[in-house]
């Protein structure tokens, strides 16, 4: 077997998890650079900068992220910030403004912290960036060598945003689990992979029992221990699968359908990723033909008020006016291991015998 390293990302939780920032960072260098979102900013800047206040860190620039994740937004920024002698990254916000952090600190060869806003996707602790086309469209994944450095989950800000972003990260969570186990049936696993299968386990029955007391605490803004499961749950658990699988284990048929769906305009704008990510694990487990876990999984979807038929996603069940997004499914970069072969009509079947039991359960 060939050598290779496995680097994870520590993390501070808790609702004072910024406090600890000047300690962790001040190994990294005294001068950094804040990259977000709008939003987060807004919600997160002033606690860090008070967090920092007495010690010889400095923010040297406070940057919006941007719209999206894309190579000319994360060039363009880096640009900017290597004339500032920035000693690291910070990121703060959710998926979109993290890969975009994370790709700026790349190409800048320094370090990058990540602090999450929202508990909607596993960027906070991957390695890797979501990459997206100016027009919207999924472009590719764009690798690290290492993960951040440090993450900082400050479990207060996350419960006070809108409880629709947990939900969605309960969503993409819940995937890492069926796609992890989908992708790597019937090969052997070396240890860091099949660690990270055993792993993937806790990105699922987790969920199931704290989800719905969780996203009922989030509603109050309250931090509880139900809420803390499912945010390490979506954050950490999701991130570790990640890093210890192989990179053909990190997805499946799931993000595969939200990649197809992805293009059509405006979709985006109307859907939470991981909200269609869970609708892809129902159309995953049809095409695998494992109806009783569809089943289960379906009521707790419904429950959550997650999409679980085309319709909820704003989307016409007619197979014409799906071509092209069948056609991106198939040729989508997280089909390219799978233990059968794909088909544009194995998609669409699969898709039928979920709209079959949204009927059945109107």
């Amino acid at each position: 077997m060939s050598e290779y390293t496995v680097s994870f990302t520590n993390y501070t939780i808790g609702a004072d998890a910024y406090q600890s920032f000047g300690t962790v960072c001040a190994k990294l260098g005294k001068r950094f650079v804040l990259i977000g979102g709008e939003t987060a900013l807004s919600k997160g800047r002033e606690k860090l900068s008070a967090s920092i206040e007495g010690s010889e860190l400095r923010m040297v620039e406070c940057i919006a992220s941007g719209k999206d994740c894309t190579y000319s937004r994360i060039h363009e920024l880096a640009g900017q910030i290597k004339k500032l002698g920035a000693d690291f990254i910070a990121g703060m916000g959710g998926g979109k403004a993290l890969d975009t952090a994370k790709g700026v600190a790349c190409d800048l060869q320094i370090p990058v912290v990540t602090l999450p806003t929202i508990a909607a996707t596993c960027a906070a602790s991957t390695a890797l960036s979501v990459v997206y086309r100016e027009d919207g469209s999924f472009e590719s994944f764009y690798y690290f060598e290492k993960p951040a450095v440090h993450t900082f989950i400050d479990t207060q800000i996350i419960a006070e945003a809108p409880e629709c972003y947990l939900r969605a990260g309960m969503g993409d969570t819940i995937a890492k689990h069926f796609e992890c186990h989908l992708s790597a049936r019937g090969d052997e696993l070396d240890h860091s992979s099949a660690m990270g299968r055993e792993i993937s386990n806790l990105c699922y029955e987790p969920v199931l029992k704290y989800g719905h007391q969780a996203l009922e605490d989030c509603r109050k803004h309250q931090v509880t221990y139900s809420l803390t499961q499912v945010i390490l749950a979506n954050v950490i658990s999701t991130g570790m699968v990640s890093l210890l699988v192989h990179d053909d284990y990190n997805g499946a048929i799931a993000h595969s359908v939200f990649y197809g769906l992805a293009i059509l305009p405006g979709f985006e704008e109307q859907n939470l990723h991981g909200d269609v990510v869970a609708y892809g694990v129902l159309v995953q487990l049809a095409v695998d033909g494992q109806i009783e876990e569809m089943e289960r999984l379906y009521c707790f979807l419904k429950e959550l008020s997650m999409p679980v038929k085309l319709e909820d996603m704003g989307i016409k069940n007619d197979r014409g006016g799906m071509a092209e997004v069948l056609k991106e499914i198939v040729q989508g970069p997280d089909l390219k291991h799978m233990p059968y072969h794909v088909s544009e009509d194995m998609i669409f079947e699969g898709m039928q015998q979920v709209e079959k039991l949204s009927i059945e359960n109107m």
